[in-house]
């Protein structure tokens, strides 16, 4: 029996160094998986996050109506930002402060203006983003080591797919076939035409997460090196002579919250209002952003809160195509600009290819398992022979 050659030794030593990176992908896929959905799980263990109307026929409270309502209930509460999430069933959140620096969320019914309850700090959703995006890890000077991690692992799952295609000899036929997933048959066979129909009909699919999250790594290099593609300018600001002076302890007024939504609303059409900006100091514009026509993108506008005129407005077509591309890239990954169906066939595909990192893993490891019980034969043998010469 021959013995095995020292490079196929080494080469099973390399192929049993790659375990902790199949492992890695499967725990990573998992958990965005997962991530996609975690608003909703929320949704269904924490009753606050929930909005229901009287009725049906009940419409959502006015811009203005809520801030009334909120500051009936939560007098002390300064807000600092209104966020409408895209699906009805979900109460809308309001940063506020309170006396002595202290800042949480609140989550508010738009039906009715009632507050719901207090937001957790660091809720499912948060952790599932945190854990899937960088790990937990945190960002202490830059971008975390554990966002480059994992973003790094969207190199080898798009050579993965590419390899994958030229291996499988004419894919594009299968389309047209009946699928094969044989049961019965034992395990290896079953996972083998699992993962080859699975990644068949999940090539849009991970292609577009590779490359997101290729955009991902490119986005932390930019950060860190102090490097930025934005055609933004210098954010604008209230001139000194438009902000109206008040005596001690008179309150500055500004104009309802209504109108200058309305001139947001009417200097963007097509504009959906999700989230409201309030001003940091006197000087400060009002900021409503929002989707529009093309969902993957949000634009805004900053508003005077003093007189409502447009200080700033921030277009799709202020964008050029790198910026269309890159500021994309987040909600194609994610699925979040659809609404929950959309977030369902996110949720599905991204099953998909958990599993089929799993049958990767589960394939790779009985090969190398073989090949190295294979390669050991002969090293037993030799030491069965030296054993009987001895005896």
């Amino acid at each position: 029996m021959a013995k095995p050659s020292r490079s196929k030794l080494w080469f099973l030593v390399h192929s049993w160094l790659a375990l902790p990176i199949w492992i890695f992908l499967f725990f990573i896929c998992a958990t965005g998986t997962i991530a996609v959905i975690s608003q909703e799980i929320v949704w269904l263990i924490n009753p606050a996050v929930r909005a229901q109307a009287p009725d049906a026929d009940t419409p959502r409270m006015g811009y203005q109506a809520l801030m009334d309502a909120i500051a009936k209930q939560e007098p002390e509460a300064s807000v600092q930002r209104l966020s409408w999430p895209e699906e009805s069933q979900f109460a809308l959140s309001a940063n506020v402060g309170y006396p002595g620096a202290r800042f949480t969320s609140i989550y508010v019914n738009p039906y009715t203006g009632a507050v719901q309850g207090p937001a957790l700090s660091f809720d499912l959703r948060q952790f599932m983003r945190a854990l899937h995006g960088w790990l937990l890890i945190p960002f202490t000077n830059g971008y975390s080591w554990g966002w480059y991690l994992v973003s790094l692992l969207s190199l080898p799952m798009l050579a993965s797919l590419v390899t994958g295609l030229v291996v499988y000899k004419r894919f594009w036929r299968a389309y047209f076939q009946k699928p094969r997933l044989r049961v019965g048959q034992g395990a290896r066979i079953f996972w083998g035409d699992f993962h080859r129909l699975s990644g068949l009909w999940s090539v849009w699919f991970i292609l577009l997460i590779s490359v997101s999250a290729i955009w991902f790594l490119v986005q932390a290099v930019l950060a860190d090196t102090a490097t930025t593609i934005s055609t933004q300018g210098v954010p604008a600001v209230v001139a000194r002579d438009e902000v109206p002076t008040v005596t001690p302890g008179q309150t500055v007024k500004r104009l309802p919250l209504d109108e200058i939504v309305a001139v947001a609303e009417r200097e963007l059409p097509g504009l959906e209002t999700q989230h409201v900006f309030f001003p940091g100091n006197a000087y400060d514009p009002i900021t409503i952003a929002g989707r529009g026509a093309y969902p993957l993108m949000f634009q805004y506008a900053k508003i005077n809160p003093y007189s409502g005129k447009v200080e700033e407005l921030r277009r799709l077509s202020d964008r050029n195509g790198l910026e269309f591309f890159t500021e994309s890239m987040r909600p194609l990954h994610t699925g979040d600009f659809g609404g929950f169906w959309l977030k369902l066939v996110w949720f599905f595909f991204g099953l998909l290819l958990t599993m089929m990192s799993l049958s990767g893993l589960l394939i790779w490891t009985k090969r190398t398992a073989q090949a190295t019980a294979k390669a050991l034969r002969p090293a037993r043998a030799d030491r069965a022979a030296a054993r009987e010469v001895t005896e």
